[in-house]
């Protein structure tokens, strides 16, 4: 069998593998005395392996404090991290063979386009192109609001200081990490909209997914035109934060340790922060461990389904939640189809969103489970730590750097699962079709 046989079989295969190098050297660089602030004392392994996981998983959940324990060298790595995990590693090695060489060999094609849900080879280019531009403008422009805020009104005064902050909570956001240069995160900012507005700009800007960018920018001006993907998630994406603006507002309006202290036009924002967040961007203005067991219920699940597919965000994807949606419907209507704007969603594409939603139902089981073993906290609080985990969101009760190292371990395998392991189950699962030339007899099992 050639090389490019053997790519074209099972490209998702060195995602991992890539993922796995890049975290390692942050490791590395996390435990040289230059990262930590106390240099003296021997690196602690565990919260640099922890960390620069999270980093590259893009997820933000952390077992030290990243203002005070990383030195702007460690946060500088963390930061690196972040970008590399958001953007995708084959997608950035593609944009760098394009700058360079302006081609592109068939199996790193096939590799960027199993990490970046290309529909086509003829699109990659098109896609890469369109994520590495429209990551950079709005970075920098989100970048730029945050430096002049925090110039103005915060930092001392210190322009490289609020530089350094604005671009470092800029990357953080639009890559979906939650990372934040503060020690109580964003609670700190939880009454200046001036904040927390283009964090969330940001947050969704990376979270709605590249390829839904690169058709708007083609088909803006012709809705009817626009494919199922496109149409699914942003009905998704946005159906669910409204939903999810709502329902925190409503939970939380009079809890006196969340909104409850607050006016009503700082609930009003801090409402739709909590509708924007669990969409996994994992920055919190709120004590999530101060809020009700409902909202910790309602946002486990937000952070299970996740953002867009080929974005910044984890979780199953908006899209395979509301195919599922429509599948369901189909269903109890009796349709023989399940049809999606005017279109017939395949058979094959249905088993491949059950699939990936059965798997990832397992992995957070077997998480949960693991966490109830190997701590005493109860399972409202460890479910939620497990659904952050999985869905590379980084919203946590406060539980993490409490947590005994297994219990971390198993929060680093979480994380890992839920950002390459969904890439690489995806493209496995589109590209392994195999067809027999024989159909054996039909007989139906008891259903229910």
């Amino acid at each position: 069998m050639s090389k490019a046989t053997r790519a074209l079989s099972h490209p998702g295969r060195l995602i991992p593998v890539a993922f796995s190098i890049v975290l390692t050297i942050g490791t590395i660089l996390l435990c040289l005395p230059i990262s930590r602030t106390n240099p003296v004392e021997p690196p602690n392994v565990l919260a640099a392996a922890f960390t620069a996981v999270s980093a590259t998983c893009i997820t933000g959940l952390s077992v030290v404090d990243t203002a005070t324990y990383w030195t702007p060298f460690g946060q500088g790595v963390i930061m690196a991290l972040i970008q590399v995990g958001g953007f995708g590693i084959m997608t950035l090695a593609t944009l760098m063979a394009i700058l360079i060489t302006g081609r592109l060999g068939l199996t790193q094609s096939l590799l960027a386009k199993s990490e970046s849900h290309a529909l086509s080879l003829g699109d990659l280019r098109g896609i890469v192109r369109t994520v590495g531009v429209s990551m950079l403008a709005l970075e920098t422009l989100v970048a730029l609001l945050l430096t002049a805020r925090f110039y103005a009104h915060y930092d001392d005064g210190a322009l490289p200081t609020a530089l350094w902050h604005g671009f470092f909570h800029a990357v953080s956001a639009f890559n979906n990490a939650g990372f934040a240069l503060y020690s109580d995160n964003l609670m700190g900012f939880s009454g200046d909209p001036w904040i927390l507005f283009p964090i969330c700009f940001a947050i969704i800007a990376g979270g709605v997914g590249f390829p839904v960018y690169y058709e708007l920018r083609h088909r803006w001006r012709k809705p009817d035109a626009w494919s199922v993907h496109t149409k699914v998630t942003l009905l998704g994406y946005f159906g669910l934060f409204a939903i999810g603006t709502v329902f925190f507002g409503v939970s939380e309006w009079n809890n006196p340790g969340t909104l409850g202290p607050m006016g009503v036009w700082d609930k009003l924002v801090n409402s739709v922060v909590g509708g924007v967040m669990p969409r996994t961007a994992g920055f919190n203005s709120i004590d999530y461990g101060k809020a009700g067991e409902e909202t910790w219920a309602f946002d486990a699940t937000m952070m299970f389904i996740g953002g867009g597919s080929a974005g910044t965000s984890g979780g199953i994807k908006v899209g395979t939640f509301v195919l599922l949606a429509f599948v369901l419907w189909a269903e109890i209507r009796g349709e023989p189809d399940v049809v999606i704007g005017q279109r017939r969603v395949p058979y094959a594409v249905q088993r491949e969103a059950i699939t990936v939603a059965l798997l990832a139902v397992g992995v957070v089981a077997l998480g949960t489970l693991g966490l109830l073993i190997t701590t005493d906290h109860r399972l409202a609080v460890v479910l939620f730590e497990a659904c952050s985990a999985f869905g590379t969101t980084g919203l946590s009760t406060g539980i993490t750097p409490n947590l005994p190292g297994i219990s971390q371990l198993i929060l680093m395998a979480m994380m890992y699962i839920g950002r390459v392991g969904t890439i690489t189950t995806a493209s496995a699962l589109a590209l392994n079709r195999r067809h027999r030339h024989y159909r054996l007899p039909e007989e139906r099992p008891i259903i229910g």
